[in-house]
């Protein structure tokens, strides 16, 4: 089998990402090949270079978006402010614009729901994300929903950052069967007792915990005025 005949799952990189939306959910994913020789996972980005984090850390690619035009499944990570300005930069929605359209399955974690939103991929749609940006995933399009994953057609979306391996352990049950799933999910030894018990979902704890993470929505829009669809679709620049 060569490398064309494989069913690639591409990971989607860019600067400023959060490194456990994209890691998490890659552990989960990657050894798929060895389950199913059929599978290749890869890591894709504009260009080849180191690509910073918003944790220190930088993360290269494997491939470039040329690279891996028609990917069997895409999935997009988040992230906080750096996100934001993603959502805006049109060769990475271009690119996953273009890749989605023949993916059989479009996965994103966390603030990567926005950039599906924000590639016109989410509209009317189920979906999920970070606690404290599902207001601007309304304000793009999609049909928000608090759950830990969300599928809407081939499209999943994970909420907050450690969701991604709890949608990856799906998604790879999905492809691989359960059982499969469930060896892998012994390998990663995931089985989570947060320190702090359950995360307390009150709205007013929310509301008040939001302004650690962005500021007001009309100041988010106003800095980053593709975020407001509507507005697009009336023909505000």
């Amino acid at each position: 089998m060569t490398a064309s005949d494989k069913k690639q799952i591409a990971f989607v990189l860019y600067p400023g990402l959060t490194p456990l939306d994209l890691i998490g959910p890659l552990q989960a994913l990657a050894p798929l090949p060895r389950v199913d020789p059929t599978f290749e996972v890869v890591v894709v980005a504009e260009r080849r270079d180191v690509v910073p984090s918003d944790s220190i850390v930088g993360l290269a690619p494997s491939h470039t978006f040329d690279g891996v035009p028609s990917p069997f499944a895409i999935v997009v990570p988040g992230g906080g402010q750096p996100t934001l300005a993603a959502c805006g930069h049109r060769p990475l929605i271009d690119y996953v614009a273009t890749a989605a359209a023949n993916a059989e399955i479009v996965m994103s974690v966390c603030t990567g729901a926005l950039i599906l939103a924000s590639a016109g991929l989410l509209d009317e749609r189920s979906a999920t994300t970070h606690w404290a940006y599902v207001d601007i995933l309304e304000l793009l399009g999609a049909k928000p929903v608090r759950e830990r994953w969300v599928e809407d057609g081939k499209y999943l979306t994970t909420a907050g950052v450690s969701a991604g391996i709890d949608g990856g352990l799906y998604l790879a049950s999905r492809l691989v069967g359960e059982e499969a799933a469930k060896i892998i999910q012994r390998g990663l030894e995931y089985e989570p007792e947060p320190p702090f018990g359950p995360i307390d979902w009150d709205p007013a704890v929310v509301e008040a915990l939001r302004p650690i993470w962005r500021g007001p929505l009309a100041e988010v829009v106003a800095e980053h005025p593709y975020l407001d669809r509507a507005a697009r679709l009336g023909g505000a620049p």
